[in-house]
C-alpha cells in the first residue's frame, strides 16, 4: 500500500489517500510492462501500407530490346524492379499486426506501470463544483499551484467524464483527459505528470484489482 498527499483547488494539502494494487514482482515487472506496450502500439496500427511487385505495376509486357547485339545489358521488362517505375522489391502488404495477451497480464502491466507512476503523481481533491462553468484559465492556475511546471505533459484522469471539467481541458497544451475505466499504458508512460482524485482512485482499485 502507498500513501499520498491530497492537495485541495488552491494546492495546499489537505489530506492522504491510499493506493493499494497488486503488481508485478520485481523480477518480471519490467517485462510484463513492455509487453504490454508493445501489444498496445502494434495493435494500433492499420497495417495497410501496400506496394505493388512487378508483376502488379502496369506495363512491361514487351521485351524493351532484343537479347543480344546492342551493347546494353540484357533487359526482359522495362517495370523490372531495377527500372525507374518499375516493381518493388520485398514491398510492404497489408497485414495484421495484432498481439494477443491475456487479460489478467494486461491488468497486472496496467497496475504495474500505474504504481510505478508513484512520485509523478498528483491527487487533488474533486473539483468539479469549482468549475460550474467551463473555464480554461482557471483550470491552468489551478494546475500551476499543483506543482506541475509549465509545458509538462499532463494525464488528468477522473472518476467519470464530466462536463465541465472536460470543456475547460481540452484546450490545454499537452493535457490529456480520461476517465477511471479507461486507463491504458501508452498514457500512463507516456506523460510526466498524472493528476488524478481521491475517487477517482478508488474506481482504479475497485476495477482493475478484481483479476
Amino acid at each position: 500500500m502507498v500513501s499520498c498527499t491530497v492537495k485541495d483547488w488552491q494546492g495546499e494539502e489537505s489530506g492522504e489517500a491510499s493506493l493499494d494494487l497488486r503488481v508485478a514482482s520485481e523480477a518480471s515487472a519490467a517485462h510484463v510492462v513492455h509487453r504490454a506496450l508493445v501489444r498496445q502500439l502494434a495493435n494500433a496500427r492499420q497495417g495497410t501500407a501496400s506496394a505493388k511487385t512487378r508483376a502488379e505495376v502496369r506495363g512491361g509486357g514487351r521485351k524493351p530490346w532484343r537479347q543480344k547485339g546492342t551493347g546494353r545489358a540484357r533487359a526482359g521488362s522495362n517495370r523490372s524492379p531495377l527500372w525507374r517505375g518499375g516493381g518493388v522489391i520485398f514491398g510492404p502488404k497489408p497485414r495484421d499486426y495484432t498481439i494477443k495477451m491475456n487479460r489478467k497480464e494486461r491488468r497486472l502491466a496496467l497496475r504495474t506501470a500505474f504504481q510505478s507512476r508513484i512520485d509523478s503523481l498528483i491527487v487533488v481533491q474533486d473539483f468539479a463544483d469549482q468549475l460550474p462553468r467551463p473555464k480554461t484559465k482557471e483550470l491552468v492556475a489551478a494546475i500551476a499551484r499543483w506543482g506541475i511546471e509549465p509545458g509538462a505533459k499532463i494525464l488528468l484522469i477522473l472518476p467519470e467524464r464530466l462536463e465541465n471539467v472536460y470543456l475547460s481541458a481540452r484546450n490545454i497544451d499537452r493535457l490529456r483527459l480520461i476517465s477511471a475505466t479507461n486507463l491504458n499504458i501508452f498514457d500512463i508512460l507516456n506523460t510526466d505528470y498524472i493528476v488524478t482524485t481521491p475517487s477517482a482512485l478508488e474506481k482504479i482499485q475497485e476495477v482493475y484489482n478484481n483479476d
